[in-house]
């Protein structure tokens, strides 16, 4: 029975999309544009379908409710029929099919029919225009029939089923835009991944009677994280009650998400439309999952005063810490974070590498409060190439507000990078995928919980330093010259007798320069205040690296001019001892101070996870190198006797 249902849903699909395609939107619209008029028409169909059996039925009863208000028909509706939307025009596709006039105004009028609910799908879709571009071009009666003719309903077609053929054709669609799909469709690999993974630590709770789970995407895109983390969870109990929420500022992304979870059977308020950052149209809830791919480097001036605004409320979802308005990354890793139950919740949140080790004040302290609150359970590297819009590197940041006991104060970090297959074919940037064995294989190494070749355990100080300033104490000599007594002249203290001071200073211990100015002053029956002191310790300052360390006249270390480092010392290391170890035995002489230090943090993944190569023998470097000279020497020889 499965094959004989993959087979349909292959055959409609195919109906769907090629049939749709090739006989009535070639060299009518741009090829990159199918999907803008197939996806809609595919919603309708199955929504007609949906409603048929109640209808006429359903008609009825709303006229008799006379001037009620729309919300209020709606639950009547839902009270009396079961249904979450429905459609009140006396058209459906096979009747505007069969009266060649006035098409497009009966079928915006059916569409218009819609209960209010799912009335912005359409919006969404620019319905309207596209009715208008295909009635100009006398393809729209063509394309009403032949979508007229597939059978769509529930019967025929299971939920499940409608979904595959719903993501085949959106595939097939995206697959037309290339890249420029990224901007709302993740790869149901990266889903799959980043779904196990959230799943993995709750095996034993989602068994049993009476589950209750409730999923969140705030950048839910065209829905298909709630639907794969929906599917996942029934895989693991048939029986649990799993509810979806998501919101989407995008129309064109919204009306995608909306409808393939109406056409799957969810309800018409799932998703709702708005720009998360602006406003959390969810703000009253919290969830037992949330997944997100927000924007790589979205920009947000745009959301800047309302989230500054948001910002300045304590324990708000934005008051850790504000990034730069160029890349809002961070600002959905903090939300995703707030959206967690309190009596336990887990997100699984997809970003660029930035948000690991940007060194701003912003992320430093989001990053700082997620140590703090021990937020973080794993970040697992996925490979290059694996999204629709990028091939950049990216990341899964698993989020955990009760985590198990023995993960508690730890971090675990996930490289599966090298986990990947070539694709057939590839499709805008994405030219890999991750197969269900390399899927397993980052499972596996999560519950196994342990170093291994693609798993490092560490806990939040790892990833926490100080920059301490670094400075390398100079050495030096005293020296009279021409200079020295240059540098002074200007003084109103000075006069020939400060010279004569100053050549018996020649050669002295520059550290001693303090009381020997004081008694050759003395001696020559001139003063010597504190100012004079200073500057001629400055004047006849020489480095020399067989010198003393030099200390000024109140015995604080003169530092080298021009000699400067910041060191990073892990948080986790004693300073002195760090400083003993790493830095005092390639720079004798460096001091430092603890007082300018800045505290940071940063997660460098590859460097944790770098092993390096292991050098070329010299014997085969010499081999190699005698060859190709022996080489070359044979192609002069033969060059010279040509």
């Amino acid at each position: 029975m499965a094959n004989e249902a993959s087979r349909a849903a292959a055959s409609t699909t195919a109906r769907i999309v090629w049939d749709t395609a090739d006989k009535y939107l070639r060299n009518v619209v741009e090829p990159q544009e199918y999907g803008d008029y197939i996806l809609p028409f595919t919603v309708l169909r199955r929504l007609e379908c949906l409603l048929e059996d109640t209808k006429d039925d359903v008609i009825e009863f709303v006229k008799a409710q006379g001037d009620m208000p729309s919300y209020l028909i709606d639950i009547a509706v839902s009270n009396r029929f079961g249904l979450s939307f429905f459609n009140t025009s006396p058209f459906n596709l096979a009747r505007i099919a069969s009266v060649d006039d006035n098409v497009d105004r009966a079928l915006l009028s059916y569409v218009n029919g819609f209960s209010h609910n799912i009335a912005d799908i359409w919006t969404a879709f620019e319905f309207p225009k596209l009715v208008a571009k295909l009635s100009a071009a006398n393809r729209l009666l063509e394309v009403v029939k032949h979508f007229s003719t597939l059978s769509l309903g529930s019967t025929s077609v299971e939920d499940s089923t409608m979904g595959d053929i719903f993501e085949d054709v959106m595939y097939r669609a995206f697959d037309k835009k290339g890249k420029a799909a990224g901007a709302f469709y993740t790869p149901r690999d990266a889903i799959k991944l980043m779904v196990d993974v959230l799943f993995a630590a709750d095996a034993e709770s989602l068994a049993g009677e009476d589950v209750l789970r409730s999923i969140y995407d705030p950048t839910a895109g065209s829905g298909g994280m709630l639907l794969v983390a929906q599917e996942a969870l029934r895989e693991l109990n048939p029986g649990v009650k799993v509810t979806v929420y998501g919101q989407e500022m995008m129309d064109s992304a919204y009306a995608l998400g909306k409808a393939d979870l109406l056409i799957q059977g969810g309800r018409p308020d799932a998703i709702l439309k708005g720009d998360t950052l602006l406003e959390d149209l969810h703000a009253d809830k919290t969830f037992d999952y949330v997944l997100s791919n927000p924007p790589f480097g979205g920009d947000w001036e745009v959301e800047q005063a309302s989230v500054k605004e948001q910002a300045q409320v304590p324990g708000s979802r934005f008051s850790h810490g504000l990034p730069s308005k160029s890349d809002g990354q961070m600002l959905f890793l903090c939300h995703c974070a707030s959206k967690l139950s309190p009596s336990g919740g887990r997100a699984a949140v997809v970003s660029n590498a930035s948000p690991l080790f940007n060194s701003d004040t912003g992320p430093n302290s989001i990053r700082q409060w997620l140590f703090d609150e021990d937020l973080i359970d794993a970040i697992i590297a996925l490979p290059t190439q694996m999204f629709y819009g990028t091939g950049i590197a990216t990341y899964v940041w698993i989020l955990d507000n009760d985590k198990p006991l023995k993960r508690r104060g730890k971090i675990q970090l996930l490289d599966a990078s090298g986990l990947w297959e070539p694709m057939r074919k590839g499709m805008g940037d994405k030219r890999r995928e991750m197969s269900e064995a390399n899927r397993e294989a980052v499972v596996h190494a999560y519950q196994r919980f342990e170093d291994s070749e693609i798993s490092r355990i560490l806990t939040p100080q790892d990833f926490m330093f100080r920059d301490v300033p670094v400075f390398k104490q100079a050495r030096l000599a005293a020296r009279f010259s021409d200079e020295a007594v240059d540098a002074l002249r200007s003084r109103r203290d000075f006069s020939e007798a400060l010279v004569r001071v100053l050549r018996g200073l020649d050669g002295a211990e520059w550290n001693e320069l303090p009381e020997l100015i004081r008694a050759g002053a003395k001696a020559e029956g001139i003063k010597a205040p504190v100012g004079l002191i200073d500057a001629v310790m400055k004047a006849m300052a020489v480095p020399d690296e067989n010198a003393p360390l030099a200390v000024d006249r109140k015995g604080a270390p003169v530092l080298a001019d021009g000699w400067k480092i910041v060191e990073r010392v892990p948080a986790s290391q004693d300073l002195d001892e760090h400083m003993a170890a790493e830095v005092l035995p390639f720079a004798p002489g460096a001091t430092w101070d603890e007082s300018k230090a800045k505290d940071g943090n940063e997660i460098p993944f590859t460097r944790i996870f770098y092993v390096p190569e292991e050098p070329r023998p010299l014997a085969d470097i010499d081999a190699d190198v005698q060859r190709i000279m022996g080489e070359l020497a044979q192609i002069f020889q033969e060059v010279s006797r040509g």
